[in-house]
């Protein structure tokens, strides 16, 4: 798609403005500068700055800005030209616009969950970005034909990153034991909670793999955290912002463990827009705050948790042999109802990979898939 757009400076120079799609975007003269993608200013192999931002003059202006087909040439009063793909200028200023920027949001509506193959993504590029680019826009990917061996998501995980070890070691198991010291461990149903926001770092992403599943209930229930957030502003903007400034406490013992962490149960980015949920009745632990700060906190939260668990947000499933869930530890609740043994054996295996290492993997088999050139034009 050819994008356009019309230029024209501002505030004697100090601003650019891009008029494309119906909305006008401003953007500081320092900022194109200092982002500038020419090679005395950004390598181009790595593209790290190459030049000290900090020394910038804190006055310098845009001396003219020309759009010419896809590119918008700049040239700044410290004398530097250069030139900006305009697609770059237009995703910039849409990222800035938006609250959840490259999400898909979803409720209990959502059709059809998103899927991968476990075969097709551990042995093809294409197979494995497609799953990787619906695990950032949906938060979760169902993944079908995983080896039902106790690691038998190890070798998808490999095509990734690490896997995340933690005090439960790797891949640990989900069923029910004897003197359960985690809840997790028993036939409890669990509420819509997001994991471990005990630790430092957080896990990035859940992989939950089913090996086997023949009891009675059990069924996971899945709920999009940036869309509650979102519908809890839009009803209830209070309550939004009352569990956008507390941070409760988080906390895990057991006889070799003592894990302690805090955050907001919505968390903003610089920019206000959502970057994280939190969610963990079992762990929580809110500080002795002021009377009345409690008793805000408490309400905002009860509104919230009438969301996460509402028809209207909740999405059902259950897994069957074979099959795995990889979700966004930052953005998804997931919880299950309760189950019975009478009806045979259920069985899972659990392991985390960090956001860093995803991210990277989604990003660089972007770029590669983008360079490589079409079937049509190397026929």
């Amino acid at each position: 798609m050819t994008a356009s757009g019309k230029l024209w400076l501002s505030s004697a120079g100090q601003r650019l403005n891009l008029e494309t799609q119906g909305l006008t975007r401003e953007f500081a003269a320092l900022w194109l500068r200092e982002r500038a993608p020419d090679p005395d200013t950004l390598d181009p192999r790595t593209g790290q700055r190459l030049i000290e931002a900090a020394e910038l003059p804190l006055d310098l202006t845009l001396e003219s800005a020309e759009l010419n087909g896809e590119r918008v040439a700049l040239r700044f009063s410290d004398g530097h030209v250069t030139d900006f793909p305009l697609a770059e200028l237009i995703e910039a200023g849409a990222e800035i616009d938006s609250s959840v920027p490259g999400r898909r949001l979803w409720d209990a509506s959502l059709a059809e969950p998103p899927r991968a193959d476990f075969t097709a993504a551990r042995q093809d590029d294409a197979a494995l970005l497609d799953m990787l680019e619906n695990l950032h826009h949906f938060g979760f990917v169902l993944v079908s034909g995983v080896p039902t061996e106790e690691d038998g998501m190890q070798a998808l995980i490999d095509r990734i990153g690490p896997l995340r070890r933690t005090n439960w070691g790797g891949i640990a198991d989900v069923k029910s034991v004897a003197n359960a010291y985690d809840l997790t461990m028993t036939q409890r149903g669990l509420e819509p909670h997001t994991d471990n926001p005990y630790r430092d770092p957080i896990p990035g992403y859940i992989w939950l793999h089913c090996l086997t599943n023949a009891a009675d209930g059990g069924d996971n229930t899945l709920v999009d955290g940036y869309q509650a957030a979102l519908t809890l502003k839009a009803r209830d903007p209070e309550a939004f912002d009352c569990l956008t400034r507390v941070a409760p406490g988080f906390r895990y013992h057991d006889d070799t463990t003592c894990l302690e962490g805090e955050g907001p149960l919505i968390e903003l980015d610089s920019q206000g827009r959502l970057s994280r949920v939190r969610f963990n009745n079992r762990t929580e632990r809110v500080g002795a705050l002021s009377a009345d700060a409690l008793e805000r906190y408490y309400a905002a939260r009860r509104t919230f948790y009438r969301l996460i668990t509402s028809d209207e947000l909740t999405v059902h499933l259950k897994l069957d042999p074979g099959q795995m869930l990889i979700m966004d530890n930052y953005r998804l609740l997931h919880g299950r109802r309760a189950y019975q043994l009478a009806g045979g054996v259920r069985h899972l295996r659990q392991g985390y990979v960090d956001r860093d290492s995803t991210a990277s993997r989604r990003l660089v088999l972007r770029r590669q898939m983008s360079s490589q050139p079409s079937q049509e034009a190397s026929a």
